[in-house]
């Protein structure tokens, strides 16, 4: 047995009550207190609200929107700048401070920013839209005299940490310079690089006192978590403390402050480089942490430690999948239902799509 239905039209029992079969999509249009005074809905009804100019879909439970603003997801993000560079030394005694870390700025969890700030809001990206991020370069080491370099700014989106400030060299020009977190002073100053609020804290001050009023030192570069140490009177003083994060699953302590020029000197915990005695050369700060380097002691020829570079982390549920333009070196992995993806190196921008 077979059936068939022959029509010449079908048309609507009431106009606009439904899909319009004459145009390309009818939606059934309703204020917003029209909407929320309706009743028998099934999960995938769909309706124009003519209050806010949005399709609205009832998902069984309540009516949802779909504009642009549907499509959005809540990125965490960790977002450390490049670190400052050591300053250099020379011959009499003279001693250079420690680099600043660069700027840490996190809104995973728990997790704090730098300079004793909390956790700030995560970013809220649209699907399919470009986002710039940028890992920021550590400062250029020294060779001899001379004033540490700052590090470069690291970029996701609207968020900016600050590079960490240049350490100071020995005399007249020791000073220590403002940045995410603030250079050393050179020997014998007492002007150390001030930190950004929520991201760092300020470099040590340099001494003028040490072992036969000669042997002097410079102060640390101020460390996401912690001051630099101002210098003794024959040791640097130590580059202060990073900020741990457990945004990649594991705890890692970034943004270590570098040492100062001086006799038994440390860098900060999380890639600070530790500041030289004598005729050393300083170490540099940990690629990818925001460390800063460290100054050297006592000689025009040693080399200051590098500023380590920054580092850009992002974490996200992995039902969304992020596209990476050229210019940028990153590596991923999930961990549970998220996916974590850490920028190394370079500037582009990132998308993602649902």
């Amino acid at each position: 047995m077979s059936s068939e239905l022959k029509v010449d039209n079908i048309s609507e029992k009431t106009t606009n009550a439904g899909v319009q079969m004459g145009s390309t999509l009818g939606l059934l249009s309703k204020t917003t207190t029209q909407m929320n005074a309706m009743s028998g809905m099934a999960a995938g009804d769909t309706i124009y609200n003519s209050t806010v100019g949005t399709i609205y879909v009832y998902n069984g439970t309540s009516w949802n929107a779909m504009s642009s603003s549907t499509f959005t997801q809540d990125i965490e993000f960790l977002v450390i700048a490049g670190g400052g560079s050591g300053a250099g030394g020379q011959p009499t005694y003279g001693a250079g401070g420690g680099g600043g870390a660069g700027g840490y700025r996190s809104s995973y969890g728990s997790d704090s920013s730098g300079g004793g700030g909390s956790a700030e809001n995560d970013v809220t990206v649209t699907m399919d839209t470009n986002y710039t991020v940028t890992v920021g370069a550590g400062g250029a080491a020294v060779t001899g005299a001379g004033n540490g370099n700052a590090g470069s700014d690291s970029v996701f989106a609207t968020v900016t940490s600050t590079g960490g400030g240049r350490a100071g060299y020995w005399n007249y020009s020791g000073t220590g310079q403002d940045g995410g977190s603030g250079g050393g002073a050179g020997w014998s100053k007492t002007n150390n690089g001030s930190g950004t609020s929520g991201q760092g804290y300020a470099g040590g001050d340099g001494s003028s006192s040490g072992h036969g009023g000669g042997q002097r030192s410079a102060g640390g570069g101020g460390g996401a978590g912690a001051v630099g140490a101002n210098g003794g009177a024959n040791d640097g003083g130590n580059g202060g403390a990073g900020v741990a994060s457990t945004i990649t699953g594991s705890s890692v302590t970034r943004g270590g402050g570098g040492g100062g020029g001086g006799y038994s000197t440390g860098g900060g915990a999380g890639g600070g480089g530790a500041g030289a005695e004598d005729n050393n050369n300083a170490t540099a700060g940990t690629v990818n942490t925001g460390g800063g380097g460290g100054g050297i002691h006592n000689n025009n020829s040693a080399t200051s430690g590098a500023g380590g570079s920054g580092v850009v982390i992002l974490r996200f549920p992995s039902s969304n999948t992020i596209t990476v333009g050229a210019g940028l070196t990153s590596s991923s992995v999930n961990i549970g239902s998220d996916t974590v993806v850490t920028f190394t190196a370079g500037t582009g921008s990132v998308s993602w799509s649902s």
